[in-house]
């Protein structure tokens, strides 16, 4: 799933070449909202709120005294959610310019005359007025990719996670709840470099100094077309243990593990270094594991690499 980094440079694309311009065309190929038409109107801005993307659209205009009728003419806000696969594509305007359709299910269409943001498996999108928008992300944690966020928002976030002294530092961090932005890789990543066993009890960490690396981490992958935590952009070193099960560690040669973490039905990947990252672990039988992705997905139902090694309970 794409992680904060990603999600902000793709609300800034779109903030690029939608933003305060007039929508000529609008399609949202999305349940109840097929009918809606939002032509007319101007986009206000684009921004990303973690792995929310909140495009946000003006008034509808009068035009001889008939406002549309398709939806509420107050200011709207189109939120959207990549999910595992989805994408936004900016092209020129022109359906020949749209991705190829074989295997490609496009969820929304805004356009102007100068470009059009095509939204290809997108796995959410709502349409509600702006002043609502805290019913779709109020929930959520503070950005960590906001401005903001050394200021207001690292506290936040510092109090959020305290407030579980007992959970699981890894899980801790992929909950949005508490934080908002950072997903497995980030997660896996930001740990190793802090030393710190994944299984960790949030109140046995310094929560500022983990929060502050990982800030660290998604800002220069904001500015990265390929995403790389060990500044190797070449294939295979460009993480130091995220999806690199069954190979060495590039510091100390160890072999990388991964286990799942998290609760019950929300379980999430989570690689580490055992030398490099002492502390607790699930209980793991020490079988060797496959390197994530090395084998054709047929073959990979139920490997070792994409489960736990044994039971989740920690050990010290």
């Amino acid at each position: 799933m794409p992680e904060g980094d990603t999600v902000l440079r793709t609300a800034t694309r779109l903030h690029q070449a939608l933003a305060d311009r007039v929508l000529t065309r609008t399609e949202l190929r999305w349940a109840d909202l097929g009918g809606v038409d939002l032509a007319g109107r101007r986009v206000v801005e684009v921004r990303s709120h973690g792995k929310q993307i909140l495009t946000r659209i003006g008034a509808a205009p009068d035009a001889s005294g008939r406002r549309f009728e398709t939806v509420s003419a107050e200011p709207l806000t189109l939120r959207s959610h990549l999910r595992m696969e989805g994408r936004w594509a900016i092209v020129p305007p022109g359906d020949e310019h749209w991705p190829r359709p074989g295997g490609v299910a496009v969820r929304a269409v805004l356009g102007n005359q100068d470009w059009t943001a095509v939204g290809s498996w997108l796995g959410l999108l709502d349409l509600i007025p702006t002043a609502e928008e805290p019913s779709l992300i109020g929930h959520l944690g503070p950005d960590i990719l906001a401005p903001d966020f050394p200021v207001s928002g690292l506290p936040e976030s510092v109090r959020r996670l305290a407030a579980g002294p007992d959970r699981h530092l890894g899980a801790a961090l992929l909950d949005q709840t508490t934080v908002a932005g950072i997903g497995t890789m980030y997660m896996a990543e930001t740990l190793f470099l802090q030393r710190l066993s994944p299984w960790t009890r949030v109140g046995d960490a310094d929560l500022d100094a983990v929060l502050r690396r990982a800030r660290r981490l998604l800002e220069r992958g904001a500015t990265q077309s390929v995403q790389t935590t060990t500044h190797d952009s070449r294939p295979g070193m460009r993480t130091f243990v995220h999806a690199r099960s069954g190979r060495p560690c590039h510091r100390c040669g160890t072999t990388v593990r991964v286990a799942m973490i998290g609760p019950v039905l929300k379980e999430r990947t989570a690689f580490w270094c055992p030398t490099c990252q002492p502390g607790p672990v699930p209980t793991d039988d020490g079988r060797p594991q496959t390197p994530l992705g090395s084998e054709p997905r047929s073959r990979r139902f139920g490997d070792a690499s994409r489960r736990p090694a044994s039971g989740y309970r920690p050990r010290r």
